[in-house]
Order: C-alpha cells, then sequence, then structure tokens
C-alpha cells in the first residue's frame, strides 16, 4: 500500500490510519504541494508498482499527473483520491476521485475522517472509541470548528504535533490507539508541555500583532505579516483582533510561501489564492511566493509602516464612551465616534463630520480603521493634548474628563 499524503496535521492523522489497517505493509511519503506531482508521477510510471494500492490524500496533483492517474486507473491499476478543498471538486469527474468538502448533516470534512470512512467501509479497519475520536479531533482542527466549539483538546493536538518530532509522534500515538482502544487523550507530560507552549503562542500573536502591515491589495483591505510559526492559530488571532480587514497574509520567505486566513464567511481566500497557483479552504488557503506575490505582498507595501495595535489598558478613551472615543493614525489625523442620537453614531474626521451616519460604534470603527488605518489613542497622549487644547491642567481633565472631552468635541464640529 501506498500513501501520498500532506504534512500537516491532517496529513498525518490519514498516514496514522492507513499504518493502522495496513501495519508494516504502509507506505507513507509526506508530501508539499513542491513535490507531489513529482514523487506521484515517478511512483506510477513504475512497473513494479502497476498492482500497488495507491492512496493521494489531502492534496491535489496538476493537470499532467492527474491525465496520468486516469490512465492507471484505465489500465486497471488501483488509484484512490481522498480530498475536502473546494479548490478540487473537478475532481469528482474521476471514478477514482472522491472530493467531499462537508457530509450530507453538513458536517465538514476532513482527508483523515475521509480515509477513515473509506477503509472503515471497505473493512480495512477496525473502528475503536479512541480512534473516532482521534480522527474528529483532527477534523475539528482542520476545519477550525475547533474554535466554534472551543475544544481546546483538538488545538492541543495540533500544538503538540508541531513541537515533536513527526516520526516519534506518529509512532507514539499509533502506540497509544492501539494499547488503549477505548479512549484517546494527552498524557500529564504532554498537557505540562502544552501550557508552557500557550505562553509562547500568546506572546507571539501579540508580538506579530505589532509589526503587521495594512494595505488595500486588489478589492481587499488585508492586514501582511512576516511569521514562520503557528500560522493558522496566528492568522486567525490576529483577524480577531482586527475584524476591519478581509484578511490576514501570512509571508513565510524561508519556505517561500504565503497563507490566507479570513474569520469571515463572505471571503473566500481559497479563491483569491487560486489567482496566485494556490488553493485549499474557504477560511484558510495558500500559494507559493512567486516573484508577482513577493512584488505585490512585500515590495509594494515595503515602505509602509506596522499599525499601532489599541492599547488594552485604558480608562478614559474607552471604546463606546458616551461622551465620545477619539482615534489618531501616523498622519497625525483625529478621529473621533460618538452617539449623534439614539443608535446613531457618527464619525468627525480632522474636525469635520463625515456624512455616512453608523447603526452600531463598531461600523464606525470599522470605517474609521479600514479607511484611515487608525487606532485608539492612549489615554496619556489624549489627555494632554486635551490640557493643552483647552487649556486645563492634567488634573482638572483627568477629574472631569467626560463633561470635557463631550464639550471639546462639539466646539469642534460647530
Amino acid at each position: 500500500m501506498k500513501l501520498f499524503t500532506d504534512i500537516d496535521l491532517d496529513g498525518l492523522g490519514c498516514g496514522i490510519v492507513a499504518k493502522l489497517a495496513y501495519g508494516d505493509d504502509a507506505n507513507v511519503f509526506y508530501c508539499s504541494y513542491r513535490n507531489l506531482n513529482q514523487r506521484v508521477e515517478h511512483f506510477i510510471d513504475n512497473p513494479e508498482f502497476f498492482q500497488t494500492d495507491t492512496f493521494i490524500t489531502d492534496l491535489a496533483v496538476n493537470e499532467h499527473v492527474e491525465k496520468k492517474l486516469e490512465k492507471r486507473f484505465q489500465n486497471g491499476h488501483p488509484i484512490q483520491m481522498l480530498d475536502h478543498h473546494v479548490t478540487a471538486m473537478h475532481f469528482n469527474k474521476y471514478k477514482w476521485a472522491q472530493v467531499v468538502p462537508a457530509y450530507e448533516t453538513g458536517k465538514k470534512t476532513c482527508a483523515t475522517s475521509l480515509f477513515y470512512d473509506y477503509l472503515t467501509k471497505h473493512q480495512k479497519i477496525q473502528k475503536t472509541d479512541a480512534l473516532d475520536e482521534f480522527v474528529d479531533l483532527v477534523r475539528q482542527y482542520d476545519t477550525w470548528e475547533w474554535d466554534e466549539n472551543n475544544n481546546i483538546k483538538a488545538k492541543r493536538l495540533n500544538d503538540l504535533f508541531y513541537m515533536m518530532d513527526r516520526e516519534q509522534f506518529e509512532e507514539d500515538l499509533i502506540r497509544r490507539l492501539k494499547s488503549n482502544p477505548d479512549s484517546f487523550s494527552l498524557t500529564d507530560k504532554e498537557n505540562l508541555l502544552l501550557d508552557m507552549e500557550d505562553k509562547k503562542i500568546h506572546r507571539y500573536i501579540h508580538s506579530k500583532d505589532r509589526q503587521l502591515i495594512q494595505a488595500f491589495v486588489d478589492e481587499y483591505c488585508v492586514g501582511i505579516v512576516h511569521a514562520e510559526q503557528y500560522l493558522s492559530e496566528l492568522g486567525n488571532a490576529l483577524h480577531k483582533l482586527n475584524p476591519h480587514l478581509d484578511m490576514i497574509v501570512l509571508i513565510n520567505s524561508g519556505n517561500k510561501k504565503i497563507g490566507f486566513r479570513t474569520i469571515y464567511d463572505h471571503i473566500d481566500v481559497s479563491e483569491y489564492a487560486s489567482r496566485y497557483g494556490g488553493g485549499g479552504h474557504p477560511k484558510a488557503s495558500g500559494c507559493d511566493l512567486s516573484q508577482e506575490t513577493f512584488e505585490k505582498f512585500v515590495a509594494n507595501v515595503f515602505s509602509l509602516l506596522p499599525h499601532k495595535p489599541d492599547p488594552d489598558r485604558n480608562e478614559i478613551n474607552v471604546k463606546g464612551a458616551a461622551y465620545g472615543t477619539s482615534y489618531e493614525n501616523r498622519k497625525g489625523e483625529i478621529s473621533y465616534i460618538r452617539l449623534a442620537s439614539e443608535k446613531v453614531y457618527e464619525v468627525i474626521h480632522n474636525g469635520k463630520g463625515i456624512e455616512q451616519a453608523f447603526d452600531s460604534y463598531e461600523s464606525a470603527e470599522f470605517y474609521i480603521k479600514r479607511n484611515f488605518a487608525s487606532w485608539l489613542r492612549f489615554d496619556n497622549d489624549y489627555i494632554r493634548h486635551l490640557a493643552t487644547a483647552l487649556p486645563a491642567t492634567l488634573d482638572e481633565v483627568r477629574r472631569n474628563y467626560q463633561n470635557i472631552i463631550r464639550r471639546f468635541i462639539e466646539e469642534m464640529v460647530k
């Protein structure tokens, strides 16, 4: 048995299921899009492997190899492709391919769950409670369902995968799934290591937030950051911190890869990635860092300075304040959001009100951040500005800041 699969947790899940089903007869190649086609073509061209059970999971070959796989099938040689990416749906025209992004119930699939289902159906593997749980943890992480369900166990399984040597991790999981078929769990030692890793990830996310560059690329407002670790979690976390953006673009110069992540249903990053020869999921996709994408996402934005994250310890200039909230950007432009009437917010930029009205504070902030690349002003900066402009002492501003800010904004727009 020969399996070509991806190098991420979902790909590893396929490898583990294969080795549990076929034992020592399972030969697994962990591939990337960069070497997949070459490896598959070399294998299927070798007459020695014409009768070898051959599987491709979680990856899609190019058109040239696709035609060769069809010829292999027509010649009676075994081949089966299993995938869940919407960008691979065209393979469903072949009898040897099955691309299913979601089950009939609406639950999203992953390559591991599809491969497990296939092997179970063909009586190649015996189902167990532990294996069922392991496969579903892989599925929840790969589809990001874990975030909706707050299933930390799925996230931790992926974190552990990236912390450990792949061969050792694979061996440990196979041994664990064999020795305890009734349940699947992580050890106390693994959880201790993961607690330390969680703190490291948290620090990494916030350091990358301070490096984020905001820019309009094509028709999208994107956040661009260079990163090599925790890409899926980083992209999701950065987008939650900056919801005014359409997507996060993750540049991995070392591997010459670009990742696209979004938290929005109306943004399809798989379609966007396909413009540059990539693909993936609607909310998580990628492509190569080519000359074209380097120019667009690196060279063209090189002169831009990183954005400034909002302060998280303000007590005066806080979001949603009835007396008004102030923002600024790197050009020195000042914006305010204030409640103009019941459930109607207005934006004042550089002393002038804009014509558009907003039905929520969040939509007004979305407008300011997207159009002016602004951030929430820090308390100390804002207080000093008010004390200089009024004039007033710093203590006077701090003691009566609500009335002072309200009057200050009203005088500004008269």
